[in-house]
């Protein structure tokens, strides 16, 4: 499995994906899904862009309740073995290594659910932590539900360290979480 930029000659395979159960924002879901698959049938090439943004030039990001808060930089990488297994989304804040409480982590991830099991989650984020050491970060978090099990062996596989458990703001779904985090 490696990660690519995403681009059109994978995008059909992205979209396939989004009709077929996977999405890459965990907090909305279905919802994102939808409104991908529009912005693809709208301007595919608009979209594909819009997935790397380092300098947060995008709109506001819509939480679950509806509101909406700002942008960070940031980009999505596409797992690929071959096909489409995934995303990794990459975020940060200038020039600290501290994140804005509406943001739950530096790194976010899926695997598509017919791909699970095979280890790309752990090896999507052992390849991005390369990329936050350049950005100077010292450490990157990473949240997953307390009882997600998967993803905590994910970020343990990787270095991470449990920091503290914590329940989501409602915008952000209101569950009990776990906050890790990975000294680079």
């Amino acid at each position: 499995m490696e990660l690519l930029v995403p681009s059109l000659a994978q995008l059909d395979a992205y979209a396939d994906s989004l009709r077929n159960g996977f999405w890459s924002d965990n907090l909305r879901r279905e919802a994102s899904a939808r409104e991908e698959l529009e912005k693809i049938v709208a301007d595919p090439a608009a979209f594909v862009a819009s997935l790397d943004d380092p300098e947060a030039k995008g709109p506001p990001i819509p939480l679950p309740d509806g509101s909406t808060v700002e942008r960070l930089p940031g980009y999505r990488r596409w797992m690929w073995d071959g096909g489409f297994c995934g995303s990794v989304n990459f975020r940060w804040q200038p020039g600290t290594s501290e994140l804005p409480p509406y943001s739950l982590g530096h790194l976010g991830y899926g695997v598509v659910p017919w791909k699970r099991r095979r280890g790309y989650a752990t090896r999507a984020v052992a390849l991005m932590l390369p990329e936050a050491r350049k950005l100077g970060l010292e450490y990157i978090d990473l949240t997953t539900d307390h009882d997600n099990f998967p993803s905590q062996k994910v970020i343990t596989a990787n270095g991470g360290t449990l920091v503290r458990r914590f329940t989501k703001a409602a915008g952000q779904g209101g569950a009990e979480a776990l906050l890790f985090r990975i000294a680079l």
